[in-house]
């Protein structure tokens, strides 16, 4: 068995001004690095084993503050990292809409046969996120570990554990700093367990804002 506690990164400039952030690099607010520490300080568990993490920046330091709390040392993956956009990385819903008209219902009723302009599918994306998650779980029998990453390749993850189509990726929430707790077993190869979705328990007990 290893439980997986999965967490998307804290607020970024990008989530306020509502546009695509994929594999760009982009840093925390200041309101971002606020929910990480209340993250760290009402962590859900009281030990982790070991923390993973997207490399890009507003993931390592949201992991940061989590394995300050703990300890130990962030490790970086590559494989954990957001969706690519491609064409579409920095931009917002009216400017998709205004210059692809055809792909933005895709965008939200089909994302399973989204084909993104020079981007990244949601199939491969959770193809990616799920063979890395398998290899984390072989490397941790017996363990809690924790996972940070982003919004759309926690959302096939938590698919993919729920046996949920991803046509439906975006019927999952999930806020920033949000906490999802997967328990699997025989090493990744038995039944998944979602023990939690979505909480954001660590925000309200802290009186920080979503």
């Amino acid at each position: 068995m290893t439980k997986i506690i999965y967490i998307r990164h804290g607020q970024t400039e990008w989530n306020v001004a509502g546009k695509y952030q994929g594999q760009t690099d982009v840093a925390l607010t200041p309101l971002g690095v606020e929910q990480a520490a209340a993250l760290a300080r009402f962590f859900p568990v009281d030990h982790i084993d070991a923390i993973y993490s997207s490399d890009l920046s507003r993931a390592m330091a949201t992991a940061g503050a989590v394995a300050e709390r703990f300890g130990l040392a962030v490790r970086p993956r590559k494989e954990l990292r957001e969706l690519f956009f491609g064409d579409w990385e920095g931009c917002s819903i009216p400017a998709i809409a205004e210059a692809w008209p055809a792909l933005v219902d895709d965008l939200f009723h089909h994302p399973d046969t989204l084909a993104i302009p020079h981007g990244e599918t949601f199939p491969h994306l959770q193809a990616r996120a799920t063979a890395c998650v398998a290899e984390l779980c072989r490397a941790h029998e017996g363990q809690t570990i924790a996972v940070v990453a982003h919004g759309a390749i926690l959302r096939t993850l938590l698919c993919a554990a729920l046996h949920i189509d991803l046509r439906y990726v975006w019927t999952i929430r999930q806020f920033n700093t949000a906490v999802s707790i997967v328990r699997y077993e025989s090493g990744g190869e038995g039944w998944p367990t979602v023990e939690l979705l979505n909480s954001t328990a660590h925000l309200d007990r802290a009186g920080v804002k979503k």
